[in-house]
C-alpha cells in the first residue's frame, strides 16, 4: 500500500475512534454536559489536534451519519430508471432490512444514537446543513436547474419525514414488525405524490 493510502486510513481510524468515544461520553452524560477538551482527554489527543479532524463540537456526532452524505445523489447518478423511481425502490428496500436510515430499527444504540441527535437543538440545527448539502447533490445530480432544485428539496423532505415518523414510533415502543407495514404504506403514498407533482423526466412506475 502506498504511502498515502496509509496515511488515509489511519486518517479515518482516527476520525472513528473519536468520534465513537465522544458519542459514548454524549450519550453518558448528556450532549451539553460534555466539553470538547473531555474528549480530547479521553481520546488521547490535544484539543488543537481534535479541532483539526472535527472544527465543531456536533461534528463529532455527525460524522457518523457522514457516509450518507449525498447517497440520494448516488442512488440517482447510479440508476437506470427515473429518479422517484429509484428513491422509491432504494428507501423500500431500507424498510426491508431496516435500515437506521429509513428509521425503522430497534437496535437500542441505534435508538440512542437518533435520540441524541433529534433531541438536541446544536446537533438538530448542525444536521440541517447535512441535509442542505445532501438536497444540493441531489438538485445537482438532477440537471442543477430550478426545477431540479424545487425536486430536489420536495424528495429530501419526503425522506426527512418519512425517517423521522419511524423513528418517533419505534422510540415511542412500538415493535418494528408493527411498524413496518405502515411505514411501507406511507413511503408508497408519498413517492406516488412526487411522481404526480415533479416533472415527467423525474417520474417512474411507482404502482
Amino acid at each position: 500500500m502506498s504511502e498515502i493510502g496509509l496515511r488515509e486510513r489511519k486518517r479515518q481510524r482516527m476520525y472513528q475512534v473519536v468520534s465513537d468515544i465522544a458519542i459514548r461520553l454524549f450519550l453518558e452524560k448528556g450532549f451539553d454536559a460534555v466539553s470538547v477538551a473531555e474528549v480530547a482527554a479521553a481520546a488521547e489527543i490535544s484539543k488543537p489536534t481534535l479541532f483539526r479532524y472535527f472544527p465543531a463540537k456536533e461534528d463529532l456526532v455527525l460524522h457518523r451519519i457522514a457516509d450518507h452524505e449525498g447517497e440520494a445523489a448516488r442512488v440517482v447518478a447510479e440508476a437506470e430508471e427515473p429518479p422517484v423511481e429509484a428513491l422509491r425502490r432504494h428507501f423500500l428496500d431500507g424498510l426491508e432490512r431496516s435500515n437506521p436510515v429509513t428509521g425503522l430499527s430497534d437496535d437500542p444504540q441505534v435508538l440512542a444514537f437518533h435520540g441524541l441527535l433529534y433531541e438536541t437543538p446544536s446537533l438538530v440545527a448542525r444536521a440541517h446543513t447535512h441535509q442542505e448539502r445532501s438536497e444540493a447533490a441531489l438538485a445537482e445530480v438532477l440537471g442543477g436547474d430550478l426545477d431540479a432544485r424545487l425536486a430536489a428539496g420536495q424528495i429530501m423532505a419526503v425522506l426527512r419525514v418519512l425517517a423521522m415518523e419511524n423513528w418517533r414510533r419505534i422510540a415511542a415502543g412500538e415493535r418494528v414488525a408493527d411498524v413496518r407495514p405502515d411505514a411501507v404504506a406511507a413511503a408508497e403514498r408519498a413517492f406516488g405524490w412526487l411522481a404526480t407533482g415533479l416533472p415527467p423526466d423525474l417520474q417512474g412506475d411507482t404502482q
